[in-house]
């Protein structure tokens, strides 16, 4: 049965544009939306820029615009941003809205008459220059319990430890580096621990949160939970709290009260210009279901305090709160002076969105874990899974169809058992996408591409076509390749919406969602094969690298200081060679396919190394490899085994043949042993 659904992703802050940490989430949402109405299910996905707060107020005034235009502009590069990585929201809203306005208006003032509001007197930093009182980010010092320099005013990222900004040890503000004061105002609170009952009780129902948050929640409600302070005294940009007293400041809405209100003034929005009915998702025990896809930095607000204000102000609560881990780049944190804190815009410059959609899929779980972009690894994983894997079955087997058989397929299937097998796999893949096991649901689907490619590579039907009289057999391997490719698409099609429209096109195709898994292919008229996907090549990626460490060009004179250091050292380095010297040479691992020895040269061996090529054709594409060694080795000791070879040194015409690269060897005393790598590692993995 069809379910109703409502999802939602956090909301990006309307300060600066998006990167591909930010996207981790976006696009695992995405991901899960676009599997779950592929499964048939009604799914709505909603979103919004977050407008408020101090940050944009001061980020305006830096740009000599209204908050107003500061936030207009932003929104506009995040929904270009997202659209280039194929989210497909439903509506993309603000929370400068007057349905975030009006809903948090009305849930405060459910707060209040429910007596789940009070006030007291708080002191507050307060930077005298900038006539405003200092939210913990705009402060810093040393951590009260560690000491550690330079820590926010909220937390410490040395030894974890919380605590009030007044509680810094000589902190200063951020904004003007002057020392704050302290200072007292009236503050206005939602009354947290009344709901200690109901939030333990909620967030123990099956399915709400992953087990690792879950734990985190306890720790939280044995310590107790605390009042959550949900006012901002002026300057503000925001929305003002409503029924203050006349002589009183103004006071607003802390940004983080108005923020997951946006999901509801977002879905309105929506509503109210397609005609879906807002009550039958909100209203209190309905059917339909709520899911909130964060970080797992924002628990806290979405768990507790967005749970317990929509169940006081009488709506309901999520069905179930998915929280993800952060994202590494090549194994640390991003960094703009490496070139790793990389803009959405800046990844878009140089390389395919789909690329990271798939790495992205195939890293994440269910869990709260972290993942890391491996940039070499991320090469060799589009390459080997996506091109060489997926889209080869249809460029080895398309042009056979189209060339003798006018893109006519077969009238039956020659292997129903295999392909049987491969639509069979879709209900384990479908489930792995619902439980949000990407990666899994990955290497399921590509232990299909591995049987397809199998089948074909056993069948070798560019041998059969040149033998006369086979090519009705040709037409019937192919017929069953192309099958089988289909049903790839169809479980990539969440992840890869691009490439499941180019290939509907190929295939002359309706749809390509899970319903259709079951169709097959027979009898059936295709289109002429063209590149669908194209290898991600280095120099893609090292482009994009630098681009993003543009932003922190030195100024020209500082420049020209580094530049005659670095002359002046390269007079005494001698024998050292610089970093970019060593990344010119391309290490990859190699499996060594024959090893035998060679005719009238008896310190030669040749080897037969796959590297993970392929031809134009698609066809697995070996390398010959001529190594001084059979003094050290014999033939027997090396086949079979995983080798380094330097891929990148041009071909070394010799006596006995062409050899296309070095295999890595280590020498001392004059013995040579060869690097031997262990049996799991990838073939055609670059090593770094």
């Amino acid at each position: 049965m069809s379910r109703k659904i409502l999802v939602t992703s956090a909301l990006p802050y309307a300060n600066g544009p998006i990167h591909l940490g930010h996207l981790v989430e976006y696009i695992q949402t995405d991901i899960w939306v676009r599997a779950m109405k592929a499964l048939g299910n009604t799914v709505t996905y909603v979103c919004a820029d977050d407008a408020h707060g101090t940050a944009i107020m001061l980020k305006a005034q830096d740009n000599g615009v209204t908050p107003e235009e500061q936030i207009a502009t932003v929104k506009a590069s995040h929904e270009k941003d997202f659209a280039s990585f194929l989210i497909d929201f439903d509506n993309y809203h603000s929370t400068h809205s007057p349905e975030n306005e009006q809903f948090s208006t009305e849930i405060y003032s459910k707060l209040e008459q429910g007596g789940y509001i009070f006030t007291k007197d708080v002191e507050q930093l307060f930077d005298t220059e900038k006539g405003l009182f200092l939210a913990d980010r705009f402060v810093k010092g040393d951590c009260p319990e560690c000491g550690a320099k330079d820590q926010y005013g909220d937390n410490c990222e040395v030894c974890s430890k919380t605590y009030n900004a007044t509680e810094l040890k000589n902190p200063y503000s951020t904004l003007s580096k002057s020392t704050p004061v302290i200072k007292s105002s009236k503050h206005y609170f939602f009354d947290l621990p009344k709901f200690n009952d109901f939030l333990q009780n909620w967030t123990k129902q099956d399915g709400r949160l992953q087990t690792s948050i879950f734990n985190k929640l306890n720790e939280w409600f044995e310590a107790g939970l605390q009042p959550w302070d949900i006012s901002r005294d002026a300057p503000y940009f925001g929305f003002k709290i409503p029924n203050t007293p006349i002589d009183e400041p103004d006071k607003y809405f802390y940004v983080w009260l108005d923020a997951p209100v946006g999901y509801m003034a977002s879905f309105k929005n929506l509503c109210e210009r397609t005609g879906l009915d807002f009550d039958e998702y909100f209203k209190k025990d309905g059917t339909t279901e709520l899911y909130h896809f964060i970080g797992k930095d924002i628990v806290y607000f979405h768990a507790l305090f967005w749970t317990a204000m929509l169940y006081g102000a009488d709506y309901r609560t999520p069905t179930a709160i998915n929280a993800h881990g952060f994202l590494t780049v090549n194994g640390e944190k991003m960094s703009k002076s490496r070139g790793t804190f990389i803009k959405a815009e800046t990844y878009i410059e140089h390389l395919n969105p789909e690329y990271l959609r798939y790495y992205f899929a195939s890293k994440l779980s269910n869990t709260v874990e972290d993942i890391n972009l491996d940039l070499d690894d991320f090469m060799q994983k589009v390459n080997s899974d996506l091109v060489g894997k997926v889209v080869n079955i249809a460029s080895r087997s398309a042009g056979f169809i189209n060339k003798n058989h006018d893109g006519m397929l077969s009238n039956t299937i020659a292997e129903p058992a295999l392909l049987d097998e491969i639509i069979n796999a879709g209900d384990e893949i479908a489930q792995a996408y619902e439980n949000r096991e990407f990666s899994r649901a990955m290497r399921l689907i590509m232990a299909c591409a591995d049987k397809a490619n199998e089948y074909i590579d056993g069948k070798k039907p560019w041998a059969l076509n040149r033998i006369d009289g086979k090519q009705a057999e040709v037409q019937d391997v192919c017929t069953v390749a192309i099958n089988i490719f289909r049903q790839l698409v169809v479980y990539l099609s969440p992840v890869l919406p691009n490439l499941a429209e180019e290939v509907k096109a190929f295939l002359n195709l309706e749809s390509v969602d899970f319903a259709s898994r079951t169709a097959i292919l027979t009898n059936h008229k295709i289109n002429a094969f063209k590149p669908l996907m194209s290898r991600v090549e280095k120099d893609k990626i090292d482009n994009m690298v630098n681009a993003s460490k543009d932003s922190l060009a030195p100024e020209p004179q500082k420049a020209e200081k580094k530049k005659d250091k670095k002359v002046e050292k390269t007079e005494t380095q001698g024998e050292f060679i610089g970093i970019d010297d060593f990344a010119k040479v391309k290490m990859q691992v190699a499996h060594v396919v024959e090893c035998n020895p060679v005719e009238g040269a008896d310190k030669l061996l040749q080897f037969t190394l796959d590297v993970g090529d392929v031809n134009e054709n698609g066809e697995p594409k070996t390398r010959k490899v001529f190594s001084g060694i059979a003094k050290f080795y014999k033939p027997e000791e090396l086949s079979g085994k995983k080798v380094v070879c330097v891929t990148n040194l041009a071909p070394r015409k010799m006596k006995f043949g062409i050899s296309e690269g070095m295999i890595l060897s280590a020498e001392k005393d004059g013995n040579l042993t060869v690097v031997i790598l262990p049996d799991n590692m990838v073939v055609g993995a670059t090593l770094a």
